[in-house]
């Protein structure tokens, strides 16, 4: 083994040198200063091989951050500089204070609200006082050194070269970046679905008026009521379960597969545009690190991937990564709130912001002990703020810096159990669960994520009359804040307080299966479902959405068949089965059929000739593939369903806990608003001269570079495994864009050698520059329903066609 590890560094280090001297061709580019470096500064070698991917070679972690940092400025320097304006909060100042905050980082709608949010945390030094915590509470050495070489990586990168995308070229506002900014960007990420989702009411919400000072004179706003419990858990419903964040992933354990090695598929979906894409790298240190994978952009880890032993991927979990607390003031001062009968003094934060053309903005915001005070849950919810309640966010995760430390553990690990290690000892993921096989033929699904502490003993004890209701309904708390012994307290095995340890995380190793499409923990394995976790990590017995349904189905019998192999998982990816309409297309053309006179009528109340839908809903193949005809029709159809016929009349047979994959089902085709979704889908691709059995692929598509790319596909709402979320525009000719959907894509496993068997695909491509030539290859690729062969070994990165080696250093 020593000597083994010593011919790796031998071979690194005959790998820089022989870097340094490359002809000019070679280093595409590389000036003669480059090919002679100063000793001095950071460095690390980046062998490019297809589709730009880059593959980072580097003596040590703050090494192997320069080269990441230089590798993603290079492909995405405007994605990534736009990111960094909005954590220093300054996106009003270069693009104005009214104008859409983009969303890649926050939930806010304005610049404004963006800036005073992020501002608000940058002068509170939250990030620094992060940053000073030991390990595991604050990042290791390891990662500091990571982010501080990202920083430096990014800035050699901008005072080296020269910007060619047009989306920043030129731009005031890309400039350099410190370890400080890297480390605020994996914060905000961490708390995207907690204080991320609140910006607008946490920089908005103020006190009744005439309050703020201990004046003792009460405000002059009536008291509001109390927030409806319906509407609460409808609210809070639909803003955790927002679709700009999905995935599906599954394992399979040893016994299912043609060799005894576990496999691994991994289909994130998530936005193609923006700071929220994934960047595809692998990250090699001689003898202590060798991974490949997607990162999101602007962190230093591979967040997605695998390495040699152990393959892993991520699903947004049905966790509910926040609650509140609802306050009681004192009588006299709005701004002051009782604890056990003891007053105490919200702090009052005030932010100013720059505003471009325009005179600076002050606001000020209210945090309290639990965090920030939020008004409403969205433009239709109000939490109100009155002289006698306010409420209070509580987000784990604004304090949480242990995301890139867990991820490489992840990149360390040898098997599934080091996974597992790597969750215990950081508790870093917020909003995601993990799946994972490893070459031994281990599987693990596990819902190990930072969540606030609400037992459900706790929410039973101390839950305020509105959260009776909306906690089982929905897993928000709104807990008691005026009672001490309502705090969240500690797990004896967790990081930090006010969070579950590891042994509650809900867990399960070594099955045949795993499967997760974004639905509760119970259903990870039919044959062995998980119960006895508390109702802020999901539910247990409740219905499964139709991804679920068809993902369970799918893989269940994939490890019942066997002997399963690569091949079978990049099938499973690109099978584009709808299980929507194998449940009932053929019931829909039957009803369809039986139109008296071949007419329905729409929701304008004009009667629609349908019977050619119905031949083409008959003659559809069941499936979102390019070229599949009635597939746009069917999904436009659903869509309407959906509005038209409410859940509680859409199936003859209702749900069942003790059969949850094959029910509900049977459509109830005499729903009054079958016909009305039917005729409104005809008349809609009618109007938009769309032929009802045309080509899916003719109408679902992307442009990219003057080039119409056909995409393979559907929506989540009709339980397709390849998800898209396209953008309708029947003007435009169909669904002409994708801003959301199937992501990083990896199916894994291994054979008898060395190297792990991996096939890779980005979706939307490495660079989001319309000027590189990485900016539709993949995508490219995907249209045709092709994959990247990974080089994960020496002998493969070194014998690829496309190989362009290059030296990246720090100028002195």
């Amino acid at each position: 083994m020593r000597s083994r590890l010593r011919r790796l560094v031998l071979g690194a280090t005959a790998l820089f040198t022989a870097a340094s001297a490359l002809p000019a061709a070679a280093a595409s580019g590389q000036g003669r200063a480059e090919q002679h470096p100063s000793r001095d500064g950071l460095s690390a070698v980046i062998r490019y091989t297809e589709y730009g991917i880059p593959h980072i070679l580097a003596k040590n972690y703050a090494d192997l951050g320069f080269g990441t940092g230089w590798a993603q400025a290079a492909d995405e320097v405007c994605t990534l500089a736009d990111g960094f304006v909005t954590l220093r909060g300054e996106r009003s100042r270069y693009f104005g204070a009214g104008a859409a905050a983009g969303g890649a980082l926050s939930g806010a709608r304005t610049n404004l609200a963006s800036d005073l949010y992020f501002r608000g945390v940058r002068e509170t030094r939250t990030v620094e006082k992060l940053l000073a915590e030991p390990a595991p509470v604050g990042p290791s050495r390891e990662v500091r050194d990571m982010m501080r070489g990202w920083a430096a990586g990014y800035n050699a990168w901008l005072k080296q070269k020269k910007i060619t995308d047009p989306g920043c070229a030129g731009a005031s506002w890309v400039r350099p970046v410190t370890e400080l900014d890297v480390a605020a960007r994996g914060l905000a990420i961490a708390s995207i679905s907690g204080e991320g989702r609140f910006v607008d009411t946490i920089t908005a919400a103020q006190p009744p008026t005439g309050a703020g000072t201990a004046s003792g004179t009460p405000s002059s706003r009536p008291a509001a009521r109390t927030p409806d419990a319906k509407a609460v858990v409808k609210a809070a419903d639909e803003l955790w379960g927002d679709p700009g964040m999905g995935s599906n992933a599954v394992a399979f354990r040893g016994d299912t597969t043609a060799n005894g090695s576990g496999l691994l598929l991994g289909n994130p979906h998530y936005p193609w545009q923006g700071g929220r894409r994934f960047w595809q790298s692998q990250q090699t240190i001689p003898g202590e690190l060798n991974v490949s994978g997607g990162s999101l952009l602007g962190t230093p880890a591979i967040s997605i991937g695998f390495n040699a032993h152990v393959a892993w991927s991520h699903t947004v979990s049905t966790g509910i990564p926040a609650n509140f607390h609802q306050l009681t003031l004192d009588p006299a001062d709005p701004t002051t709130y009782l604890v056990d009968g003891e007053p105490e003094r919200m702090k009052k934060r005030t932010v100013t912001v720059a505003v471009k053309d325009g005179a600076p903005v002050t606001r000020t915001q209210w945090w309290t002990r639990y965090g920030p005070v939020v008004t409403s849950l969205n433009s239709q919810v109000p939490l109100p703020w009155t002289d006698a309640t306010a409420y209070a966010l509580h987000d784990p995760n604004a304090a949480n810096l242990r995301f890139a430390d867990t991820s490489l553990g992840f990149s360390k690990a040898r098997s599934t159990g080091d996974v597992l290690g790597s969750l215990a000892r950081h508790q870093g993921l917020p909003w995601v669960n993990t799946i994972a096989a490893d070459r031994a033929g281990h599987s693990l699904f596990t819902q190990s994520q930072v969540l606030p502490r609400i037992t459900d003993e706790l929410a039973q004890r101390c839950s305020t009359a509105l959260g009776r209701t909306t906690y089982p309904a929905s897993g928000i708390a709104i807990l008691d804040g005026s009672r001490g012994d309502c705090a969240l307290g500690s797990d004896p095995d967790a990081v930090a307080p006010g969070i579950f340890g590891p042994a509650r995380m809900p867990t399960l190793k070594d099955a045949p299966y795993v499967e997760n499409s974004n639905g509760t923990a119970w259903m990870t394995n039919a044959d062995r479902p998980i119960t006895g976790y508390e109702r802020v990590f999901g539910t247990v017995g409740t219905e499964l959405g139709l991804r679920t349904r068809g993902g369970i189905e799918d893989v269940a019998a994939m490890a019942d068949r066997g002997h399963l192999t690569v091949r079978d998982l990049q099938r499973q990816q690109f099978a584009n089965r709808v299980p929507a309409g194998d449940l009932t297309a053929t019931d829909v053309a039957r009803a369809c059929a039986a139109l008296p006179g071949g007419t329905a009528t729409g929701s304008d109340g004009k009667a629609v000739d349908v019977s050619e839908a119905c031949g083409v809903l008959a003659a559809w193949d069941r499936t979102m593939n390019a070229g599949s005809r009635g597939a746009l029709l069917f999904d436009r159809f659903w869509r309407k369903l959906e509005q038209a016929v409410t859940a509680a009349e859409a199936w003859k047979v209702p749900f069942s806990a003790a059969d949850p994959v094959r029910t509900p089902n049977t459509l109830n085709t005499d729903a009054p608003g079958f016909g009305v979704a039917l005729a409104d889908a005809v008349a809609e691709l009618r109007a938009a001269g769309i032929a009802l059995d045309a080509p899916l692929g003719a109408h679902q598509f992307v442009v990219r570079g003057g080039e119409h790319l056909p995409m393979p596909g559907g929506s989540g709402r009709l339980g397709v495994w390849n998800v898209l979320e396209p953008q309708w525009n029947a003007a435009g000719g169909g669904y002409t864009e994708v801003p959301f959907g199937s992501s990083h894509l990896q199916a894994v496993g291994w054979d008898g050698s060395r190297c792990p068997v991996a096939r890779t695909l980005l979706t939307y491509s490495q660079s989001s520059n319309p000027e590189s030539p990485h900016y539709a290859d993949q995508t490219r690729l995907f249209s045709d329903e092709k994959w990247v062969t990974s080089r994960f070994c020496e002998k493969d990165i070194l014998s690829s066609p496309k190989l362009k080696v290059v030296r990246v250093h720090e100028r002195r």
